[in-house]
């Protein structure tokens, strides 16, 4: 069986080569990810399609112009494909400060991303213990370790981008 991951939409924008602080080396890593996780990896994804739908904000399901969006149409059209993609379920929360009932009750947590909380969600209920693939997004650099504590491991493809927050 694929290895499981969950990929944070940063990935493939900057695949895209639409985010300027990110330079070649951190391109090309997102696109080399892209491209294990269509060939030997399994994305992870909610039943709901919170995390589809956030990628169709920000990439073309046409598959173009770049490779992120080939990866996105990609995605779309294999969705159903339990080899190469799997939809887990998890329960949003009405009104409160997780979102989700997967994600952790941490008031550590409290000001982390409410856009992200389906990522973590999504990793955390699946039970596969899949890395969560960042980019760009230096709010995974300063949550690393206390959604450590919880057992979500965060994968850096861009670890250059983090060193402004430490």
């Amino acid at each position: 069986m694929r290895a499981a991951v969950v990929m944070d939409t940063n990935v493939a924008i900057v695949a895209n080569g639409r985010t300027p602080q990110a330079g070649d080396r951190c391109m090309e890593a997102c696109i080399t990810t892209l491209i294990e996780m269509r060939d030997h990896q399994r994305v992870l994804l909610d039943e709901q399609g919170l995390i589809l739908d956030e990628y169709r904000r920000h990439l073309s399901p046409s598959g173009q112009p770049g490779p992120g969006d080939a990866f996105f149409k990609w995605l779309w059209d294999n969705q159903g494909n339990l080899d190469q993609c799997r939809q887990v379920s998890i329960t949003p929360v009405k009104g409160g400060s997780r979102s989700f009932e997967e994600f952790p009750d941490d008031p550590d947590l409290a000001k982390f991303d409410r856009e992200d909380r389906k990522f973590v969600a999504v990793a955390i209920a699946s039970e596969e213990h899949p890395p969560i693939l960042n980019a760009s997004d230096t709010d995974w650099w300063d949550y690393r370790a206390v959604l450590g504590r919880h057992g979500v491991e965060i994968r850096f493809l861009c670890p250059e981008l983090m060193k402004a927050t430490t």
